[in-house]
C-alpha cells in the first residue's frame, strides 16, 4: 500500500551540510509541514548511493513515510559520491564516521529538530549506523541496522572464514565503479561539475586490489568492527536481515552481546528492505520503526521493549529451486536469547557415511572437483524475483563432489533454531585447503535442500589474525557457526552433512586441489533445537506500507539472467551473471540512467590456478546536454603464489573520453 504524503509534508531537493573542513555534503529533506512551527525528531540515512538518482525511488517511499508520521527524515550523500565534496577513500573509514558525527551535530541544531536522532540503513547504512553509534555522538538516541555486520573480516563479502569470497571482486569492482560516477551540474552548478568529477577520477583506488593487500584479520579490518568493543554502542538498537541474506549473523551477534535494548527480525528476505523482501512474507517494517523511534526519540511507550527478543521466521520445507516468490512459514518468538528453551543435538560421523548419535574412530577423505559449488547459489542473495535466480539449488549435485554424512527417517519433526556449529579434525596433504561444509534436508522424494553452510580456511585453525601453512597430514581442530537458520525438517526427511574441499565459484579455489581427511572421532555438528516452538500471530506485523515514489518511465525493461557454460572438449565451466537494469527515466528531475553488470567465472577442471574472474560495468546519465558515460572492466586471476589484478575505468562525456585510470596489481597469496 502506497500512502499520497503530497499534503503532509516539505521535501528540500538540496540541503548543505557544512564541515569544519569546509566540505559541504548534499542531503535530501522530507519535513512535516509543521516541523517549522513545532520541531521534530530526526531520522538520517548516510550513504554512498546517489540521493539525487541512485536511490531517489527508494528514498522517497521510506522517507516521505516517516516525514507523514512526524520526523524529519535525511538522505545524505557521504563525501566523494553523489553531489558531495570531498574524496570516497574507501569502505568505512574513519573520516566517514567524522564526518557523520559533524551531519548528526548538524541536524540536531536545525530549526525543525528537537535535537533527537536516529540513523537507519541496509548494507552500507546498516555498517555506518553501527559505526557511528560506537563513536557516541550525544544526539544519536536510537538505530535501526539491516544486513550489516560486526566484523568487518569475517561477517562481509571479503573473507567469509579466512576464504576469499569472490564477491570481494564483484562488490570491490562496483565501488571501483562509483569513482567515475559524475556530479549532478543541476546540482553543484555548469562551471563547477567536470573538476569535480575529475577529481574523483584522478583519485580512484581499485578497492578490491587494496583489500586483497589485507588477508588476514589485521588493524585495517578492526577499524569499525564493533565486535572489538560491544560496549561502545549505548543506545538502543533494532537489528534485521533475511535467511538468503548474506548478513544474517550480525542479529545473533547483536542481541546475545549488546548491554544495550536490543531486538531482532529475520525474515525469509534477501539483501532488501522487508516491506519489500523477497522471498515473502513481506512485513510492515516501516510501522514497526516507527514504533522504535517513537519509543527511543519520543519517549512514547509503545510496548517495543516487551516486543520477544527474537522474531524469527520458521521456514518450512521448499523445493530447492533458485527463486522463491513466497517462503512457507510462520514467525516465532524467544523472549530472551539465547532461548532457554533451546536443546542441542550433537551428532557425529560414521564411517559408512552415516549421520547419528553414535560415531566411530574411522577417516574418510575427499577431493573435490574445483566445480563443486555451482549449487550454492548466491552468497548475498537480493531475491529481485524470477528474473534473478539467486538461491541455492539441488544440492545433489554438489554432493557428488563431497563426502556425505547421512541420518536415518526422522519419526519426529525437528525444529532448527539458531547457528549450527560444526567441528573438524581434519589433515590435508597440502599447505594451503579449505573445507566447505553444507547441512541439508534430504527430501522423500531424493531432492536436496540446503538449509545451511559454513566455509573455513583450515590455515586459519589457530586464528584469523596468524595463519600458519599445513603440515601435510598433521590434524588440526577447527570449530566455526554455520549461517543462522530457523526452519522444520519434518519426519520422513533426513539430514544430511556434505563436506567438500571447493566451493567455486563462492569461494576461490585453493593453489592445488588438496585431499583432505576428516577423522571423525573429533568431528560433530551441533545443532540448536526445539522440541516445541512458540508461534506467534499472523498478525504480529502490518501489511507492508510506504509512501508514494516520483513518477518513472521505463524505456527499455530490464533483465538479470544466469548461466552456467561448460566446454567438453576443454573441460573448462563459466558461470555468468548478468544484470542489466534496462533504461528508464526519473520524471521529476527528467535524468535517464542505465546501469549492467556482468559477472563472469572460469575455470578448467582441476585445474585450480586456471581461475579466472571478470566483472564490467556499464552506467549512464543523460539530461538535456548532459550526457555522461561510465565503463569498467576488473580481472582478477592467480597463480600459486600470487593474485593479479588488472582494471580499465574510462569515463565519457558526450562519447568523447573524458578521463582513463588503468591498474595492474599483483599480491602475493597468503595461504588462500
Amino acid at each position: 500500500m502506497h500512502i499520497d504524503t503530497t499534503e503532509l509534508i516539505d521535501e528540500v531537493e538540496t540541503a548543505w551540510i557544512p564541515l569544519a573542513d569546509g566540505r559541504r555534503l548534499a542531503a535530501r529533506l522530507f519535513l512535516p509541514t509543521s516541523a517549522a512551527i513545532d520541531p521534530v525528531p530526526v531520522i538520517v540515512e548516510y550513504i554512498p548511493y546517489r540521493r539525487r538518482d541512485g536511490t531517489r525511488l527508494g528514498d522517497e517511499s521510506m522517507h516521505r513515510w516517516f516525514a507523514a508520521h512526524g520526523y524529519a527524515a535525511v538522505r545524505v550523500d557521504i563525501a566523494g559520491t553523489g553531489d558531495s565534496d570531498g574524496l570516497m577513500d574507501d569502505e568505512y573509514v574513519k573520516r566517514e564516521q567524522d564526518d557523520a558525527l559533524e551531519v548528526i551535530a548538524w541536524l540536531a541544531a536545525q530549526r525543525w529538530s528537537t535535537g533527537a536522532v536516529g540513523i537507519i540503513g541496509i548494507s552500507w547504512g546498516g555498517f555506518n549506523g553501527l559505526q557511528v553509534a560506537a563513536r557516541r555522538p550525544p544526539a544519536l538516541k536510537a538505530v535501526i541496522t539491516l544486513c550489516s555486520t560486526v566484523d568487518r573480516y569475517h561477517g562481509d563479502v571479503h573473507y567469509t572464514g579466512g576464504c576469499l569470497n569472490e564477491e570481494n571482486l564483484e562488490w570491490g569492482a562496483f565501488l571501483f565503479t562509483m569513482n567515475g560516477f559524475p556530479p549532478d551540474p543541476a546540482i553543484v552548478g555548469e562551471d563547477h561539475w567536470r573538476a569535480l568529477w575529475r577529481s574523483r577520477i584522478d583519485a580512484a583506488k581499485l578497492a578490491p586490489a587494496d583489500w586483497l593487500e589485507h588477508q588476514t584479520r589485521d588493524d585495517f579490518w578492526r577499524q569499525g568492527s564493533i565486535v572489538e568493543d560491544y560496549s561502545s554502542v549505548e543506545v538502543p538498537v533494532l537489528a534485521l536481515s533475511g535467511w538468503v541474506d548474506g548478513y544474517t549473523r550480525v542479529v545473533f551477534d547483536l542481541i546475545e552481546n549488546l548491554d544495550v535494548p536490543c531486538k531482532g527480525i529475520i525474515g525469509p528476505w534477501g539483501h532488501k528492505y522487508p516491506q519489500d523482501g523477497v522471498p515473502g512474507p513481506a512485513i510492515g517494517f516501516l510501522q514497526e520503526a516507527t514504533r522504535w523511534w517513537d519509543q527511543w526519540l519520543r519517549g512514547i511507550d509503545t510496548g517495543v521493549q516487551s516486543d520477544p527478543d527474537m522474531r524469527l521466521f520458521l521456514q518450512e520445507p521448499h523445493e530447492p529451486i533458485s527463486h522463491i516468490d513466497q517462503r512457507p512459514g510462520s514467525w516465532i518468538g524467544f523472549d530472551t536469547w539465547p532461548a532457554a528453551t533451546t536443546s542441542i543435538q550433537t551428532l557425529r560421523f560414521g564411517a559408512d557415511g552415516r549421520l547419528g548419535i553414535d560415531g566411530d574412530n574411522a577417516t574418510n577423505s575427499v577431493c573435490s572437483p574445483v566445480t563443486t559449488g555451482l549449487a550454492a547459489g548466491q552468497w548475498c542473495a537480493y531475491g529481485q524475483g524470477k528474473i534473478a535466480p539467486e538461491l541455492a539449488t539441488d544440492q545433489r549435485a554438489d554432493d557428488i563432489g563431497s563426502l556425505t554424512y547421512t541420518t536415518d527417517v526422522l519419526v519426529e519433526p525437528l525444529h532448527i533454531v539458531g547457528e549450527p556449529i560444526v567441528t573438524l579434525r581434519a589433515s590435508s596433504d597440502r599447505e594451503a585447503a579449505f573445507v566447505a561444509v553444507r547441512l541439508c534436508d534430504v527430501r522423500p522424494d531424493g531432492s536436496v535442500e540446503r538449509l545451511s553452510y559454513g566455509v573455513f580456511n583450515l590455515c586459519h585453525h589457530a586464528s584469523h589474525e596468524f595463519p600458519s601453512p599445513l603440515i601435510p597430514g598433521a590434524a588440526v581442530d577447527v570449530s566455526f557457526k554455520f549461517k543462522g537458520m530457523a526452519q522444520t525438517v519434518p519426519a520422513g526427511h533426513r539430514l544430511r552433512v556434505s563436506v567438500s574441499t571447493s566451493y567455486w565459484p563462492m569461494i576461490w579455489p585453493s593453489p592445488e586441489a588438496p585431499t583432505v581427511t576428516i577423522h571423525h572421532a573429533g568431528s560433530t555438528i551441533a545443532m540448536p533445537t526445539h522440541n516445541a516452538v512458540v508461534r506467534l500471530p499472523d498478525t504480529l506485523f502490518e501489511p507492508p506500507q510506504d509512501a508514494q515514489r516520483g513518477p518513472v518511465t521505463i524505456l527499455r525493461p530490464g533483465s538479470e539472467t544466469r548461466h552456467v557454460i561448460r566446454e567438453l572438449a576443454e573441460r573448462t565451466t563459466e558461470f555468468r551473471a548478468m544484470r542489466d537494469d534496462g533504461d528508464y527515466r526519473i520524471d521529476d528531475i527528467g535524468t535517464e540512467l542505465s546501469f549492467t553488470r556482468m559477472r563472469s567465472s572460469f575455470v578448467v577442471d582441476a585445474k585450480p590456478l586456471s581461475a579466472r574472474a571478470r566483472v564490467e560495468c556499464r552506467a549512464t546519465y543523460r539530461r538535456d546536454t548532459w550526457d555522461v558515460r561510465v565503463e569498467t572492466d576488473v580481472e582478477l586471476t592467480c597463480d600459486a603464489v600470487a593474485f593479479h589484478i588488472t582494471a580499465r575505468l574510462t569515463t565519457f562525456d558526450n562519447d568523447a573520453v573524458f578521463a582513463e585510470r588503468q591498474f595492474n596489481r599483483s599480491i602475493p597469496r597468503l595461504l588462500i
